[in-house]
Order: C-alpha cells, then sequence, then structure tokens
C-alpha cells in the first residue's frame, strides 16, 4: 500500500510542477480522493465533493444522492482498487476546474478474480470560499461516447 501512495505522489508531483498554485490546489483535491478511496476512508472521499455532486459510476447513469453514492463508494472499495493515471490537465476559468486525466483501475472481486478497467476521468471542480477545490461532477467514463 505504501508503494501505491508512492506512486500515485510521484506521478501527480512530476505533474504538478508544471501547474501553477491553483492547478497543483486542485490536483490536491484529486489525489486526496484517489488516496482516501484507496485507503476505504469513505468519510474523506465524500469530503472531496459537494454536497450535491453528480458521479458516474456507470455510464449514462448519473448519481446525486449522498447515500447512494457512500455506498456506491463503500462498495468499490471492497475491490482494494489501486489506481494508476498516465498524466492530468486541469484548466480553470474562475472559481471552476476542469480535471481531465486517463486511468487505470486494478482490483479483485469477491471470487479473488482479479479486476482490471480504465477511461478517461473527467471532473468539474468549484473552488469554495475557503480555498479548497471541491468536485461538483465527477465522470471516470469520459471517453464513454467515442466508444460507441
Amino acid at each position: 500500500m505504501i508503494a501505491l501512495f508512492c506512486m500515485i505522489s510521484i506521478a501527480a508531483n512530476a505533474q504538478t510542477q508544471k501547474m501553477n498554485k491553483e492547478q497543483q490546489n486542485v490536483m490536491k483535491t484529486i489525489v486526496k480522493m484517489t488516496k482516501a478511496l484507496q485507503n476505504k476512508d469513505i468519510d474523506k472521499v465524500m469530503s472531496c465533493y459537494e454536497p450535491k455532486a453528480v458521479i458516474v459510476f456507470e455510464p449514462e447513469s448519473p448519481i446525486s444522492d449522498a447515500q447512494v453514492l457512500r455506498k456506491m463508494f463503500t462498495g468499490m472499495s471492497k475491490v482494494n482498487p489501486v489506481f494508476t493515471y498516465s498524466g492530468h490537465e486541469v484548466f480553470i476559468a474562475g472559481n471552476i476546474a476542469t480535471h481531465i486525466a486517463p486511468w487505470k483501475m486494478t482490483g479483485k472481486a469477491p471470487d479473488g478474480s482479479e479486476i482490471k478497467q480504465g477511461g478517461l476521468s473527467v471532473a468539474i471542480l468549484r473552488k469554495q470560499k475557503n480555498g479548497e477545490w471541491l468536485m461538483i461532477m465527477d465522470n471516470p467514463h469520459g471517453q464513454f461516447l467515442m466508444n460507441k
């Protein structure tokens, strides 16, 4: 698990060195959420989102109910997901940011079989009054329409 956190941190650090301070702050939210999910800390995962955030766990099926989101993240954490990103782009306009990143995830199903998934994450974040960035939309299946 420690090696995994180092991989995420090294990859994120290499990308954030080219980013300005606000872009780096957006990345902090992305890294925080990823680490929390891998660490099965659902409260911390949820703290990376605004209360009415929309998350797309499956293409064409957005969810915004906090109780359902918590259950979905809890279920995801049970497969011991390991996420890697092949790059990050952050664009900011005022208090709105877009984070785009190709990702891969491996995990283990309850029967022990390996799970492999990947996609293009597109997340929209809003800067809060305290300066923190929180996700308002999170679609890890941003490539879906291109694959139809």
